[in-house]
């Protein structure tokens, strides 16, 4: 009985492995050395592939292939002195090998030396029966140098030898996307679906090319394309979603999410959008539920836990909202998005102790946005921590040296310490920024404001401006 060519693979290897568990020295021709070899290289089990062409070379030493296999493992190894001197051997015996071209350029990328490997590869085109391939390798030795240009011009020569590489289709609309013509991918990808109507996988970047442009109609009808072309084609609801919920059609964009969780493992992402759709519509329980579903499928996307705290904001539930953020701080206690959440439920429940820990913590991990200067600032002053108020708007100034906002705060924080001198100056920097802004000392600080030494300062700015 023949076997099938799966058959004798499985057989080879079967043998290969019990003959390693026995210590046996089994024969095996040079071909069924590279099957083996290559199926450990495949599943990533390097030990064993090395095993296999160290006894393929001791029983045929002259063998090319098995050498170039060598040479293939070095160069993961990055022993790349032994495959360069065991390459050259090769090249001597069979210089119109196109494997040697390959794993020559190999070792130069290795190297960093990406131009030489791109002219190495350019000989391999000259012997090769698989011009896609080399292409596509051109064009990452060029990804490499950051030269997207020639990168997109190799992956389409591979795409032109090759249609169905989707990957190289992949590379040609990352060079696209860096190099910001998407005028001109659109135009590539209507070119290349002339040629393949039914290909989901250019329908699908032609859509994101229009969501990305705006224009949300002609990106529904890509993505709707994408899945004529492959009606199990998860990217393309979730995209279709996507556009859906920014067309304002929520209920159909739910249905498109909801397909995605029905083809395939329910994910975190397709949960929020639901949430949000639900949010969107009105449908407060659902879109609760399907808050918590995210949270509970993936703890670390950030963007869950804001959404099921923002929902509870919203509705003026605190204490709740104040419960789900510190879950979330407990998880990612770096997460800058949390602690901003956290300063701001807290000052609704006027936990004013806590929430200027959460406007520090804000700044601690670099948010200098100019208002969680000032509202930490407004909170120390409710504490009455002045001086560390005025500590904390000294750094705000050198982040915005211009700002009345910090001037007129200044101002009414040196008055309250007894500091005249700094406090009319301040006052002064204030009003020549902008006089309008000086409602702040009014609203903070009131007593401030009604002085009579503060009123004329005023008065003559006003006077002048007018």
């Amino acid at each position: 009985m023949q076997l099938s060519h799966n058959e004798e693979n499985n057989f080879s290897l079967t043998r290969f492995e019990s003959m390693l568990k026995t210590n046996d020295v089994l024969f095996f021709d040079s071909n069924e050395f590279e099957n083996i070899i290559h199926h450990y290289l495949e599943i990533g089990k390097i030990n064993l592939a090395k095993k296999a062409v160290k006894l393929g070379l001791s029983q045929h030493p002259t063998s090319t292939n098995l050498k170039l296999l060598k040479v293939e493992i070095l160069v993961f190894e990055d022993k790349l002195e032994l495959a360069d001197s065991l390459l050259n051997e090769v090249q001597v015996l069979e210089a119109s090998n196109e494997e040697v071209y390959i794993q020559k350029a190999q070792i130069l990328s290795k190297r960093d030396q990406h131009e030489k490997a791109i002219q190495v590869l350019k000989m391999a085109l000259e012997v090769t029966e698989e011009e896609a391939e080399i292409y596509s390798m051109i064009g990452m030795e060029y990804l490499f140098m950051e030269d997207f240009k020639n990168a997109k011009l190799n992956f389409m020569k591979c795409l032109e030898t090759d249609e169905e590489d989707y990957s190289a289709l992949y590379n040609v609309m990352y060079c696209f996307d860096f190099l910001d013509e998407k005028e001109k991918a659109i135009e590539y990808l209507n070119s290349y679906l002339n040629k393949n109507p039914y290909c989901e996988v250019a329908w699908h970047q032609l859509g994101k090319q229009y969501f990305d442009l705006k224009e949300y109609k002609k990106a529904y009808t890509a993505f709707d394309f994408a899945i004529i072309s492959d009606e199990l084609f998860i990217g393309a609801y979730m995209e279709k979603g996507k556009v859906l919920e920014k067309m304002e059609r929520y209920a159909e964009a739910i249905e498109n999410y909801e397909i995605t969780l029905q083809l395939d493992d329910p994910t975190s992402f397709a949960y929020l959008r639901i949430g949000k759709c639900y949010d969107k519509l009105g449908i407060q329980k659902s879109a609760l539920k399907y808050y918590r579903k995210t949270v509970h499928e993936d703890p670390l996307l950030d963007k869950g836990w804001i959404a099921i705290t923002d929902y509870y904001f919203k509705n003026k539930n605190y204490k709740k909202a104040l419960y789900y953020i510190n879950k979330a701080i407990n998880i990612d206690e770096e997460n800058v998005l949390y602690w901003k959440r956290y300063a701001k439920i807290n000052t609704r429940l006027e936990f004013y102790l806590e929430a200027e820990q959460g406007f520090k913590k804000t700044l601690d991990l670099g948010n200098y946005e100019l208002d969680t200067w000032l509202k930490r600032c407004d909170t120390l002053i409710i504490l009455e921590e002045f001086d560390t108020a005025i500590k904390n708007l000294k750094q705000a100034v050198e982040f915005y040296p211009d700002s009345p906002e910090i001037e007129y705060r200044l101002s009414g924080l040196y008055f309250k310490i007894n500091k005249s001198e700094e406090a009319y100056e301040h006052l002064i920097n204030g009003l020549e920024l902008d006089s309008e802004f000086i409602i702040i000392i009014e609203e903070l600080f009131p007593e401030i404001f009604s002085r009579k030494s503060v009123q004329k300062l005023i008065k003559s700015y006003q006077k002048a401006s007018d």
